[in-house]
């Protein structure tokens, strides 16, 4: 399996699901492979890619033992992109596996049990420190970490990076930041402005360049079922999130353009 990826933060609201979505897309587009496991029980992975839940197997099936990730994935709208979808029943996952001595490591054996190799694995968790969390952050070698640009939102990201190192002493020691993702940026706000100076002085390069803009397409491209390429590609939304894979690619655009 290639990278796999936790969205994590403990705050909802941030851009978790709304950047598994559309940084998944932007990859995809540009020939990697790439699958979402939605591990929300809410599901708005699953409902941002237009995908209802009919009845077939899903991250739950997973988490239970009661089906393989290949039998989970499917195909999305967009090319070389799979997903696989929440249920609602992920509330109750919890409580159903606590006396099971692999509960948190659940995710990681299912994965490391594909058949099937994809480039990127992002893990879209809830916006709790939980179980299900705890196994996407067993599962994964890295955390994307996507922080508003609002007040409290260093102090929020304290408490996550402590947990991140407790699962690196306890559950996965190899787990590592891949970055954080200033989202709902305002340029015209002045403490948008200070907050991204605060996470640039504190966490260095850690800190993407891309700074992700409040942008009302991309609540519309989700409320549509759709990613925001797909519906709007020339916002200022699909740009950022273009501008995001291309880093994390780690070429420029004008690289991009001449191939």
């Amino acid at each position: 399996m290639g990278k796999v990826i936790a969205l994590a933060n403990q705050k909802g609201g941030v851009g978790k699901t709304t950047t598994a979505i559309n940084l998944s897309s932007a990859l995809a587009t540009r020939g990697c492979s790439v699958l979402v496991i939605d591990l929300d029980s809410q599901g708005n992975a699953t409902t941002g890619f237009g995908i209802s839940n009919n009845g077939s197997a899903n991250s739950y099936d997973l988490l239970a033992g009661k089906a393989a990730l290949d039998g989970c994935r499917v195909e999305t709208s967009i090319a070389n992109l799979e997903l696989v979808p929440s249920c609602i029943d992920l509330v109750g996952a919890e409580v159903e596996l606590a006396e099971q001595d692999d509960r948190h490591t659940r995710l990681r054996s299912a994965i490391s049990q594909s058949n099937v190799s994809f480039d990127y694995v992002f893990i879209d968790c809830p916006p709790a420190l939980g179980f299900l969390t705890l196994n996407a952050l067993c599962a994964a070698d890295a955390v994307l970490v996507p922080l508003q640009c609002e007040f409290f939102a260093l102090e929020g990201l304290s408490h996550l990076l402590k947990t991140l190192a407790r699962v690196r002493r306890s559950l996965n020691p190899s787990l590592e930041i891949e970055g954080v993702l200033l989202t709902m940026h305002d340029s015209r706000n002045n403490l948008s402005e200070m907050i991204v100076q605060d996470a640039r002085s504190h966490l260095g390069k850690k800190v993407y360049k891309t700074l992700i803009p409040r942008n009302v397409r991309i609540s519309e491209a989700s409320s549509h079922g759709k990613p925001i390429l797909l519906y709007d590609r020339t916002c200022s939304g699909n740009l950022a999130y273009e501008s995001l894979a291309r880093e994390m690619l780690g070429v420029s655009e004008e690289e991009e353009a001449a191939k």
